[in-house]
């Protein structure tokens, strides 16, 4: 199509741009860090919303241990002790024609000085900028999620085919709340998961592992260290050992992840050792994250973590007979992708052109998401395309860009206009 459909036009402007404005402001302000009473919170929240749209809503507490005992369990590192699920769906016959996905949960504000003035859940707006955690990653893209689905509902048309919204919790610690949502049943034809994509749209994922990495030493007096072994000093050649793991992994790179050079990063996030500032320490334990690469089995890639790990133990003496422990934890993400022929690149790519912006290129992500899910547990095309500056999430400030929320808001509204088949 060369220019907006009258059906398209019509759902475009039945858009309130003010409530979905209002809708994200007050989502910023609840703190839904993840595995958080808000978290929960902002899902019935959310819920309630829809349900008042006339949306068949699903809500439902997960059930974490049959979760937790499925042999597919994507893993997760924060605490939780519950969770639930809301997919909302329209009238209509059939499996859902676009699922537009959203995740509820955020991640901690960090360092509150980082942030200056600003309460870090103000969700305050400075002429064209909202701030606030979560107003990146993602709730602008929930908001525009829930801003198509009203316009859709509003504009008087008839759709031959539903469409769902699926929102969900836990995204940023492995994806507990997405693979929960696919366990229950709900699927759909294909499906846009709205992250921030910075005008591009994001076709693939690398995966990502957390792993946690045991170094013992030998303890002594800090006066006499000779005497013993530091288990700091002994993690040297291990932490040698990930940065040549890293640097052979990324030696080939997927031209999707264009002039990024490392798109399947090796890092140490969180070390602790020692219990006493005047004794060598005994044990190190590393936590960290292994990047998976595109189509890679997750398998493969623990074990060359492993294999690395283990050469440069033979190689030292003293972790020759005091092995490093490695252990797999939290969040266990895969890669995904869509196939670069699915016509859902073009569906969406087209409604930006039709709504006035330049065609977004496609690209691939460093980072795992539950694009993974969707593709792989679900099996249903899906791609990311939504709001936002990725350089903003988990950022102190943390903030959107209004305009460009709008700008998605209107391709996503035109895309779901025809792949649904809305006339009068």
């Amino acid at each position: 199509m060369t220019e907006l459909t009258p059906e398209q036009q019509a759902v475009l402007d039945a858009i309130d741009v003010e409530e979905m404005v209002a809708d994200l402001t007050a989502m910023v302000r609840t703190p839904s860090v993840t595995g958080s009473d808000a978290e929960s919170e902002l899902q019935h929240s959310i819920a309630a919303s829809l349900t008042d749209l006339g949306l068949d809503v699903d809500t439902w507490r997960l059930d974490l241990d049959a979760l937790t005992a499925d042999p597919d369990f994507p893993g997760t590192e924060a605490p939780r002790t519950e969770g639930y699920g809301v997919v909302a769906t329209s009238e209509g016959e059939g499996e859902p024609a676009l699922v537009l996905q959203g995740h509820t949960d955020v991640v901690p504000v960090g360092d509150l000085a980082k942030w200056a003035d600003r309460d870090p859940f103000s969700g305050s707006v400075t002429g064209d900028v909202l701030h606030g955690r979560g107003a990146c990653d993602m709730k602008a893209g929930t908001a525009a999620n829930i801003a198509v689905a009203r316009a859709l509902l509003r504009s008087g048309l008839t759709l031959e085919r539903p469409f769902a919204l699926h929102h969900v919790v836990s995204e940023e610690d492995g994806g507990l709340g997405a693979f929960a949502t696919l366990r229950r049943g709900h699927r759909g034809e294909v499906a846009v998961i709205t992250e921030p994509t910075s005008g591009r749209l994001v076709v693939a994922n690398a995966g990502a592992l957390t792993f946690e990495i045991r170094v013992h030493g030998l303890a002594a007096h800090g006066s006499t260290r000779l005497e013993g072994v530091s288990a700091y000093e002994a993690f040297t050649p291990v932490y040698a050992a990930l940065r040549s793991l890293e640097q052979r992994r990324n030696s080939q790179r997927d031209s999707l992840f264009g002039d990024n050079p490392l798109p399947y990063g090796i890092s140490v996030g969180r070390i602790s050792a020692g219990d006493w500032a005047s004794s060598v320490p005994d044990l190190l334990v590393a936590e960290g994250r292994l990047g998976v690469r595109l189509g890679e089995d997750p398998a493969d890639a623990r074990r060359e973590l492993v294999e690395a790990i283990a050469d440069s133990a033979g190689a030292d003496p003293w972790l020759r007979d005091h092995a490093p422990e490695i252990a797999w934890t939290g969040g266990q993400f895969a890669s995904g992708q869509l196939d670069r022929g699915h016509p859902l690149i073009e569906e969406v790519a087209g409604a930006v052109e039709l709504v006035g912006g330049s065609r977004p290129p496609l690209g691939a992500a460093p980072y795992g998401s539950d694009l993974r899910l969707y593709a792989g547990v679900g099996g249903i095309p899906t791609l990311h395309f939504g709001p936002g500056d990725v350089r903003f999430a988990h950022a102190p400030r943390e903030q959107v860009s209004i305009s460009e929320l709008v700008h998605v808001t209107r391709a996503l509204a035109a895309m779901a206009t025809f792949r649904l088949g809305a006339h009068r």
